[in-house]
């Protein structure tokens, strides 16, 4: 169940950021956002990818739909995303629990080679957390044109650099239940 709910956040992340990539405002502007919508898509492939092997490997079955939970909320979020700064946010969302559902998930199950798969993709998605967390800093700032790689560091306002690793041990008080992307 927990790789099938590992899935299932990975499906609906995948498709958030698909959806994200054929906005106008995020095709027609900054090239470094749609480089990293581009890559952090081909990582939550590549770890829905993984999870569906590991659950069919355990003697499960794969899981293709959506995390429930948070399908109704990108549902709802979706027809208000009007700027770039809706979409971070929104991805803010998946991002964090991903990493709070596969971090919890270390301790949840007992096979090493499991415990080794949700050990290696939350951090992931906690650099995927860290980089938006920076991003919406720089929105907020009115500093968008400071979203490039490489960045000049004396040019960045302060919170850029305060902001993307608010958490010395990543929390788990709003991880995923195992069961809940789980086909019953």
């Amino acid at each position: 169940m927990a790789l099938q709910t590992a899935a299932s956040i990975e499906t609906l992340a995948v498709s958030v950021y698909q959806t994200a990539a054929g906005l106008p405002f995020i095709q027609n502007g900054n090239k470094t956002v749609q480089t990293f919508i581009t890559t952090t898509t081909t990582q939550h492939q590549a770890h829905l990818k993984a999870f569906n092997a590991a659950a069919v490997q355990s003697g499960g079955q794969p899981q293709n739909n959506p995390d429930p939970k948070y399908k109704a909320i990108v549902d709802q979020a979706l027809p208000t995303i009007k700027t770039p700064a809706d979409v971070v946010a929104l991805a803010l969302t998946l991002e964090d629990v991903a990493a709070q559902t596969y971090t919890a998930n270390v301790s949840q199950v007992s096979d090493a080679q499991l415990r080794q798969l949700f050990a290696s993709v939350a951090p992931v998605e906690a650099q995927h957390r860290s980089v938006l967390l920076a991003v919406q800093a720089l929105l907020a700032a009115n500093a968008a044109n400071l979203v490039t790689i490489p960045v000049d560091p004396g040019k960045l306002p302060a919170v850029a650099g305060s902001v993307g690793i608010p958490d010395t041990f990543y929390p788990t008080k709003n991880a995923s239940p195992i069961s809940e992307g789980a086909e019953q």
